[in-house]
């Protein structure tokens, strides 16, 4: 884990935590992990997701266990902080903290570039770039950025899939008609008195279907935070052209989103010695670790991604796009309906997948290499809420078996 330097004149810096494969580093692929936000960063799925450790709260630094479910028993992850102004990434120049989905697809490219000069013992191994959330946005495009550059290597791509919620005391047509499908900025005092109840309502309740009150259990044995709950993106608020608030910005500076916490990650990471162990800059240089930060100005100028998977696909480029059926920030009938809209033929007829046994989620496959995946009972952090299900389909889609 350390700094690439992809602007001398800015003093811009990109920074990864670099973790090795259980199994065998030297042969296993090579993965580049990407969140989404725009502005979160990736540590959100090292410390909560597939990492290496599940973080214990302690009431002071966490205390790590080994993840038995983590995505580096079967592969090589770099998680990376992307844009600068992200997570422990930075820039001397505040006008860094512009950016839009171009100019970052092309500083990670850039970055990819150095880090194989750094490493070029992996230049031979298979690589993969993942994300989630907005990295749906991120993954394709810079994926095209890598076959322009390197294309010999498979791309992996599993965009757009989150947090999960229900409401089943309140009265949402009231909810509706006063607030107008402006859910993260109310526009009066009844909508924003209508969204409190939203957010006090906890899922024990047994009004609730039973999917969404089995929402949140997990195998994990140390789950960290409940992520089960909170507000969905926002009503008939699709990414345009032009700006994209950051999650902060959504939620008027609050501290997280709803029923949510990041607590071990944060006290983890703004730890001087634990910052220093993991050869990050000091806060004074860098600034505070934030799950998502606010720091940057993003704005969406690529258009639809679609154009970016039909030409990866037909260039022979698997990708693999997965969702939790209960991601209420990214329904899967999205993810579904636009790869259907590609128009490529069906190779794998719409049937379930397993894991020891049980029904996990359904799978259809296409011509290309293109794969839509549902994983059952999972909100949008997929590998949070299915830690032994992500695994098991990230390992065979990796190693080109049948989900």
């Amino acid at each position: 884990c350390r700094y690439v330097t992809i602007d001398e004149n800015h003093g811009k810096k990109l920074y990864y935590y670099y973790v090795l494969s259980e199994r065998n580093p030297s042969q296993d692929p090579v993965v580049l992990w990407l969140n989404g936000g725009p502005g979160c960063s990736s540590f959100d799925g090292f410390v909560y997701e597939h990492g290496p450790f599940n973080f214990e709260k302690t009431g002071s630094l966490p205390k790590l266990h080994l993840n038995p479910y983590t995505w580096t028993k079967v592969s090589n992850i770099i998680y990376l902080d992307s844009p600068a102004g992200v997570g422990m990434s930075y820039s001397g120049n505040k006008s860094d903290y512009i950016t839009m989905d171009t100019k970052t697809a092309l500083d990670s490219h850039k970055f990819l570039l150095e880090w194989f000069k750094l490493y070029p013992e992996y230049l031979s191994n298979p690589f993969f770039i993942a994300g989630e959330s907005y990295a749906g946005v991120y993954v394709p495009m810079l994926s095209y950025e890598v076959m322009k550059e390197r294309s010999r290597n498979p791309v992996f791509d599993n965009p757009l899939g989150l947090d999960a919620g229900d409401k089943p005391t309140l009265n949402f047509k009231e909810v509706t008609k006063e607030c107008q499908g402006t859910y993260y900025s109310p526009a009066n005092d009844d909508c924003e008195s209508n969204l409190a109840k939203v957010d006090q309502i906890r899922l024990g309740n047994t009004n609730l279907p039973l999917s969404f009150r089995k929402l949140g259990e997990t195998e994990r044995p140390l789950p960290v935070r409940t992520r089960m709950f909170g507000r969905a993106w926002p009503f008939r608020a699709p990414v345009k052209a032009g700006y994209v608030p950051t999650w902060p910005e959504l939620l008027n500076s609050a501290e997280n989103v709803p029923c949510t916490d990041d607590e071990v990650a944060t006290v983890w990471l703004n730890n001087e010695a634990v910052r220093s162990a993991l050869h990050a800059d000091p806060i004074s240089v860098a600034g505070n670790w934030e799950l998502c930060t606010d720091k940057i100005r993003y704005y969406h100028d690529a258009g639809s991604m679609i154009k970016y998977h039909q030409n990866l696909t037909a260039r022979g480029y698997r990708a693999l796009i997965y969702s939790g059926d209960h991601d209420m920030c990214v329904p899967f009938t999205g993810s579904e309906a636009w790869t259907r809209s590609l128009g490529y033929a069906v190779t794998d007829e719409w049937r379930n997948w397993q894991v020891d046994g049980q029904v996990s989620g359904f799978v259809q496959g296409y011509d290309n290499g293109l794969t839509f995946l549902t994983v059952k009972g999972s909100g949008h952090t997929v590998p949070e809420y299915k830690p032994k299900e992500a695994l098991a389909f990230y390992t065979r889609w990796l190693e080109g078996m049948k989900i």
